[in-house]
C-alpha cells in the first residue's frame, strides 16, 4: 500500500507516515517502476504500535529503544514497564502540581470577590495579585521573587527592568 493508503487506514496524515519512514522506524519497499514507497502489513502493525505508544506519552526516543529491543529478538516488556512507571510518577507529580494550582486559583477567586479594583500605583501593578503572595505558604514573597529573577537574568539588578 502507498503512503496515503497506510495513512488512511490508521487515520493519520501522510506526513506522519513519512516522518517515521524518514527516521528509520518503517522500511517500505520502493516500487522500481515509479519510485513510490510501498508499505506492507508488518509496516502497518509497527506504525500502529508507534501511534499507540505516542498516545500513551512515549517519546520518539523511547519508541526507538523499544523497537530496537524487539528487532534484536528481545522482549521489550521490562523496558516498557520501566518507562511506564517513570511516566506515571511524572504524570502524578504534574497532576498534584496542577491540583495545587487549581486550589490556589480557587482561593484567589474567593478572596478577590469582595475586593475592589484599584488603579495601579507606582509601587503596585495589580494589588489583587500582589496581595495574593501574602497567602502563599511556599516562602515566595515579591522581594524573593524579584531577587530570584535578578539572579537568573530575567530582571536587571540595577534598573529592575527585564
Amino acid at each position: 500500500m502507498k503512503v496515503n493508503e497506510l495513512a488512511n487506514k490508521l487515520n493519520i496524515t501522510s506526513d506522519t507516515v513519512r516522518f517515521y519512514s524518514r527516521n528509520g522506524f518503517l522500511s517500505p519497499q520502493k516500487n522500481p517502476n515509479n519510485g513510490y514507497k510501498l508499505y506492507n502489513v508488518k509496516d502497518q502493525h509497527r506504525l500502529q504500535f508507534i501511534i499507540s505508544a505516542r498516545q500513551l506519552g512515549f517519546t520518539v526516543k523511547d519508541i526507538a529503544k523499544i523497537l530496537q529491543e524487539a528487532d534484536q529478538g528481545h522482549t521489550a516488556c521490562d523496558l516498557v514497564r520501566d518507562i511506564v512507571e517513570k511516566k506515571l510518577a511524572e504524570t502524578e507529580r504534574q497532576f498534584q502540581h496542577t491540583l495545587a494550582l487549581r486550589n490556589r486559583l480557587q482561593s484567589v477567586i474567593i478572596d478577590w470577590q469582595n475586593k475592589p479594583n484599584k488603579a495601579p500605583s507606582s509601587d503596585m501593578i495589580c494589588h489583587l495579585i500582589e496581595g495574593f503572595s501574602e497567602h502563599l505558604n511556599d516562602n515566595v514573597t515579591p522581594t524573593k521573587t524579584h531577587e530570584s529573577l535578578s539572579k537568573h537574568g530575567s530582571i536587571n539588578k540595577e534598573t529592575g527592568n527585564e
